[in-house]
């Protein structure tokens, strides 16, 4: 029997669920009290402490550190601009926009060179991300993704068609027309970056209360079922389980995604892949997949599965569908028919938190002195570090050019209420999924999937 859940693969790999830190004590006071400690926590904890280190900070996490999205997402340290480039322009202009592709790009080299300095050991391995076309309307598609991308003119260098020989010489995808390659992102073990950042970020002295969930918050205190944390900033990283904060049911919705790991490949068979150089790997369907070769020579393969759950439920540890293992063991056998007698080891589940509008956002309410970050709809391991240099900017005042970014301080409205929530996601998905069908026949760009996008604001 497969594995399945227990946080996720990437927890085995590093042998086992990490101690649990203690629960908060009783009533405490700080300076900042930070709700959810992933990436987004930690971070911004990092940052605050190297900013001021005498500042008194508290992490509330109401599971363990890491046990989010933080230590179950599929490792791609992209710096990538996953958001509707015109939503922001209308807040920041055609520079303000340029200027946010330019900051989140230096977030994978901000995370390199923090978890050096730190002696953080992730598997971090600069390489290429490749997304892949495998028929002709992805292509096409894929090229028009491309002149998009080199319309706002950011970086000559930062992307490059493949076509399909070029991409043949790389790594053998079946039915390949092409790729869109992109430079300067890498490959990394989520888990063991989370875990190496929340032991460097409880040595400098930040207080991390683990087992506390959050039952209310508002200016100036936070309340837990172990007691009231008072605090002049309070800053939510709850990403995509802030819709079981009491209040935002409705404010950014869980977003299903779900992971198949198989046994180590012999290198007879990594040869006929070719895969040598740790690139990133992507199809471009519209329900697309995500995958990397991993440190000892799996294939971890990613996708969407049961999208939402409804009422914004999560799943249960890690726990994902039989449907949704034999949908992603498809995509492989698909992409690599030579992988059809490998054994999975392992498949989990987690959720990312999207808002209304699909945009990721970081801000600070200066007269409640509330802030968050979130929303990064699937790129979260770096933008989380780009949040996390922001927030703590934000809450010490500072006038960066972070700080006036066209992401920060941007809302949205809230999600329809169930059952238009759950009805609106999977309409989409069922639409994705038809749409993909008849491209693969050999049809151009559906027009379904820009239906899809235009029922749920995508």
């Amino acid at each position: 029997m497969i594995p399945n859940g227990r946080i996720s693969f990437w927890y085995a790999d590093i042998g086992g669920l990490p101690p649990v830190r203690p629960s908060l004590p009783g009533d405490r006071e700080a300076d900042v009290c930070i709700i959810g400690a992933g990436y987004t926590g930690l971070w911004s904890a990092y940052y605050l402490k190297r900013l001021q280190p005498d500042l008194r900070i508290i992490v509330l996490e109401r599971e363990f550190a890491g046990f989010g999205a933080s230590g179950r997402n599929g490792g791609w340290l992209s710096g990538g601009f996953a958001w509707a480039h015109e939503r922001y322009q209308q807040q920041g202009g055609r520079t303000g926009v340029q200027a946010m592709i330019r900051a989140m790009a230096t977030s994978v080299d901000e995370v390199i060179r923090v978890a050096e300095r730190e002696g953080i050991a992730a598997d971090i391995v600069r390489t290429d991300e490749l997304q892949v076309a495998t028929c002709g309307a992805q292509w096409q598609r894929l090229q028009a993704d491309f002149q998009a991308r080199q319309s706002w003119a950011v970086a000559e260098d930062d992307c490059e068609l493949l076509d399909a020989a070029r991409l043949g010489s790389r790594i053998r995808v079946a039915n390949a027309q092409g790729a869109l390659m992109t430079r300067h992102v890498a490959r990394v073990q989520p888990a063991r970056l989370v875990q190496g950042l929340a032991r460097v970020v409880e040595a400098s002295g930040v207080h991390i209360f683990e087992q506390t969930p959050v039952t209310g918050f508002g200016a100036g205190r936070v309340q837990t079922d172990r007691g009231q944390v008072k605090a002049d900033y309070i800053l939510r990283a709850t990403e995509g389980f802030t819709a079981g904060l009491p209040g935002l049911q409705r404010s950014w919705l869980p977003l299903n995604s779900a992971q198949i790991v198989t046994e180590p490949l012999p290198e007879p068979l990594w040869e006929q892949i070719g895969w040598q150089g740790q690139e990133l790997l992507g199809d471009h369907a519209h329900a697309y997949c995500y995958a990397q070769r991993t440190r000892e020579g799996r294939i971890a393969m990613g996708g969407r599965g049961v999208p939402y759950r409804f009422g914004s439920r999560t799943d249960v540890r890690g726990r994902t569908q039989p449907a949704t293992i034999r949908a992603l063991l498809a995509v492989l056998h698909r992409h690599f028919p030579m992988t059809r007698r490998l054994a999975i080891d392992h498949a989990w589940c987690g959720v990312l938190g999207v808002p209304r509008d699909w945009c990721a956002s970081v801000g600070l309410d200066r007269q409640t002195g509330i802030g968050w970050a979130g929303g990064y709809v699937g790129v979260g391991v770096s933008t989380s570090n780009l949040a996390g240099r922001t927030l703590a900017e934000l809450v010490l005042g500072q006038e960066t050019e972070r700080t006036q970014l066209p992401w920060v301080n941007h809302r949205v409205r809230d999600w329809e209420p169930e059952p238009l929530r759950w009805l609106g996601v999977h309409a989409m998905y069922r639409l994705y999924h038809l749409a993909d069908r008849l491209e693969q026949r050999g049809g151009g760009p559906s027009a379904l999937a820009r239906l899809a996008n235009r029922l749920t604001g995508r």
